[in-house]
């Protein structure tokens, strides 16, 4: 019996033994705060560049290096914001090219088509109606009556009339001249103010006046002020495009007084430069393009004048007398304030003979 007590005994103490040997599980613990947290997101990919506005311009038959209106619209265009507009140009070089230029534009998804000058216009409304969710701009013509064109108009009677002035001022022989790109409408105003201003400070002057027919005929321009020159003209005027190249070019030659046009021509003929009739058409394109870019594009006319700063005499002004410029700053100042206006029909000015 003590035997087996004693082996029962032993029994018990190795099955105690055995039970204080193991370890209960650990309980599973909570994950730190930090650790429960959902990971952090990755960074947002970068936001894709807006799309630039797209402008596109078409020029007439003088040329995007006309020295004149065409080159001082392509101008505007250059000084937008690189960062949000995309500019480009096509240039004409015959009348054919306007609708193929147009048309290219529109198969390219241009936000805005800039057709520059009164000879688009044809071209122009085919298109616009064509495409009526296309947005057109055309310079110089207010012909062209639909929702989707903008028409960019000048007061260019009143810069040629200040331009007048000056002539009639400073002219010796009281015979000065007048070149004109083309007859029209639009274009006779430069014409119609000019000789306005020239007879208002010279009565008795006679003004040569000379229909080029033509914008990009620098040789037909030359010798069209050559004439003029040859029969006592001392200053002369030209609203004639890249034709009026040829008309600076001659009076420069010949020592006499010339009068650009659009944009500050002094340049082209530092020391016989008298002044120029400014036409911003840098801005005008500047604005519509701004408009489109802000969704406030707004169909009709446009009218920049000198009240809006639209046209004026050109800052060069250093071969201009001292009292001539008092009398141009008057006559400016009337016509902002209403107290003078200046003729826009042949008929108010019946000396203009070129639509005869």
């Amino acid at each position: 019996m003590k035997k087996i007590l004693a082996l029962v005994m032993a029994l018990c103490m190795v099955f105690a033994l055995c039970a204080c040997g193991q370890t209960a599980a650990p309980a599973e613990s909570a994950a730190p705060a930090e650790e429960s947290a959902a990971p952090a997101e990755e960074s947002a990919a970068p936001a894709a560049p807006a799309e630039k506005v797209k402008i596109g311009m078409v020029t007439d038959v003088g040329g995007v290096n006309d020295k004149s209106f065409n080159q001082t619209s392509w101008e505007g265009l250059q000084a937008l914001d690189p960062e949000v507009f995309e500019v480009n140009y096509l240039e004409s070089k015959t009348d054919a090219d306007y609708q193929t230029n147009i048309n290219t534009f529109v198969d390219e998804g241009y936000d805005l088509i800039i057709c520059v000058g009164f000879m688009l216009a044809d071209a122009t409304r085919e298109a616009a109606e064509a495409n009526p969710d296309q947005l057109f701009a055309i310079i110089d013509d207010a012909t062209i009556d639909l929702p989707n064109v903008a028409c960019l108009m000048f007061a260019q009677e009143q810069a040629s009339y200040l331009v007048g002035l000056v002539a009639g001022s400073v002219t010796e022989s009281k015979t000065v001249g007048y070149v004109q790109g083309m007859v029209s409408d639009s274009m006779n105003l430069f014409g119609i103010g000019y000789i306005t201003g020239v007879l208002e400070t010279c009565p008795d002057a006679t003004v040569l006046q000379y229909n080029a027919n033509a914008f990009g005929d620098i040789a037909g321009g030359s010798t069209a002020a050559k004439d003029m020159i040859t029969k006592g003209a001392d200053v002369i005027y030209h609203a004639a495009g890249g034709t009026g190249i040829g008309v600076i070019s001659a009076c420069d030659e010949e020592g006499i007084w010339a009068i650009g046009v659009d944009t500050d021509q002094a340049p082209l003929a530092p020391d016989h430069v008298l002044t120029s009739a400014m036409k911003r058409v840098d801005v005008a394109a500047q604005d519509i393009s701004k408009a489109v870019a802000e969704g406030n594009f707004t169909a009709g006319i446009h009218m920049y004048d000198l009240s809006n700063g639209g046209v004026d005499l050109a800052p060069t002004r250093d071969h201009i007398p001292a009292e001539v410029i008092e009398v141009v700053e008057a006559a400016k100042t009337a016509i902002i304030n209403g107290e003078k206006s200046v003729p826009t029909s042949v008929g108010d000015c019946p000396e203009f003979t070129l639509d005869d």
